[in-house]
């Protein structure tokens, strides 16, 4: 269930060109939170900007979580100034996280640039839930802009790198990468990142038949599901017709759902 709550930064720095990771004491938000979920955080000076940003959970700790964000625009500005010891008002946790199987022989987690702010968490989880090691995909632009290979490295996690440039790594995208690795049937794969990485981690999925989830991305204004501005088309009808709420019933959805087509045109 979601709080709101006002919550002090305990750390906040920079991790990589415009890229920051923050950590917040706010217990209660931790208990409740499970990986892919998020939170909407408010960032003002007076009235602008007026909603809430949406963001990634990216770890969950006893007393606290942690977020990490690209600076896109005037709030993530506006926030990557705030210092430690600052008090902050967070709602969460929101939406649907990852489902965790316990019976999958093999985990790959497949993240593109900033987003692989939720799997960190995720890989905490499925280790502690399963026994199972994941294997990681990060993939970025260009070496700088890689997040997170040690920390995965730190807990046991095989990584493999892509850059688009091939600085490091891989020269290529995060797709080609999945499909060196071979997943199969009895593989779950979970991703997080640009559409087109996510689409076609999707269709490598569907061609080897492993089950795939991502974390969806879309402009929030509430994050309660009230405003219906986050809505994605889907390939199966409910309440909405064939629209899905990316706050409530994802951001996390079974790639299969999704009608690719469409979200690529946001």
């Amino acid at each position: 269930m979601a709080v709101i709550l006002d919550c002090e930064i305990t750390a906040h720095k920079e991790v990589a060109p415009d890229h920051r990771r923050m950590v917040a004491r706010a217990p209660e938000i931790a208990a409740a939170a499970r990986p892919g979920q998020f939170c909407m955080i408010e960032v003002r000076e007076g009235f602008c900007p007026f909603l809430r940003r949406p963001m990634s959970i990216e770890r969950i700790f006893r007393d606290g979580i942690s977020f990490l964000y690209k600076i896109v625009g005037h709030g993530t500005r506006l926030l990557a100034g705030a210092p430690t010891g600052m008090v902050i008002n967070v709602q969460g946790p929101l939406g649907n996280g990852f489902p965790i199987a316990q019976n999958a022989p093999r985990c790959i987690l497949v993240a593109g640039g900033v987003g692989v702010a939720p799997m960190p968490g995720l890989a905490e989880a499925i280790m502690l839930q399963t026994g199972r090691v994941p294997e990681v995909i990060l993939a970025a632009r260009t070496e700088r802009f890689l997040l997170c290979e040690n920390e995965f490295s730190q807990m046991g996690c095989p990584v493999t790198l892509a850059t688009d440039d091939g600085s490091v790594g891989y020269k290529g995208y995060a797709a080609d990468c999945l499909r060196l690795l071979a997943p199969d049937d009895n593989t779950i794969v979970y991703a997080c990142g640009p559409t087109v990485m996510m689409r076609t981690v999707h269709e490598v999925c569907a061609e080897a038949d492993a089950c795939c989830y991502a974390s969806l991305e879309a402009e929030m204004a509430c994050g309660d599901g009230v405003c219906m501005g986050c809505v994605v088309e889907t390939n199966t009808n409910n309440e909405f017709g064939k629209m899905a709420r990316v706050c409530r019933e994802g951001p996390v959805f079974d790639t299969r759902m999704i009608c690719w087509s469409a979200y690529d045109d946001r």
